[in-house]
């Protein structure tokens, strides 16, 4: 019997030996990116337009300014909706994704009331009624005055 049992013996020990040198080893962080534009840089503000971390693009909050200026458009929540958009559109392109790889977004309302509107503008935006897992909650202020800020974060190709 003894002679099966310092067999298995060392077995185990060298199981827990290889599962401690595989514990033990040090992980690295995913490699991050930060990344912005001429029309977010001209603005000098203290944000990135997206921060890349490993294949997932997390967008920074976009209102419904012109691209490169600090002004809304004109025409309340669904002007601003769709500008919003077309500018969180146009930073998942610079960066390598687009609406079809965005898996989560936040809405900030200023107005919670003016919920369904945005929803009216917003789910275009998304293919094949294909929609990211999303929260919305009103605010009292964004920037600007906006109406509403929306973020995402997609994965990159």
């Amino acid at each position: 019997m003894k002679k099966f049992i310092y067999p298995l013996m060392a077995v185990a020990l060298s199981s827990i030996a290889i599962s401690s040198i595989t514990i033990a080893q040090p992980r690295r962080a995913p490699y991050m990116e930060f990344l912005t534009s001429e029309d977010t840089t001209s603005l000098k503000v203290p944000f990135s337009e997206a921060v890349r971390v490993g294949n997932i693009l997390h967008l920074s909050g976009n209102i419904g300014n012109i691209p490169g200026k600090k002004e809304l458009v004109k025409g309340g929540i669904k002007a601003e909706t769709k500008q919003a958009m077309e500018n969180i559109k146009r930073v998942l392109l610079l960066n390598g994704s687009s609406f079809d790889k965005v898996f989560k977004c936040t809405v900030m309302l200023a107005d919670i009331k003016e919920w369904g509107e945005m929803n009216q503008v917003y789910k275009t935006y998304f293919p094949e009624n294909r929609f990211p897992a999303r929260s919305a909650f009103a605010t009292n202020g964004l920037a600007l005055n906006a109406r509403t800020e929306i973020t995402c974060m997609a994965t990159v190709r």
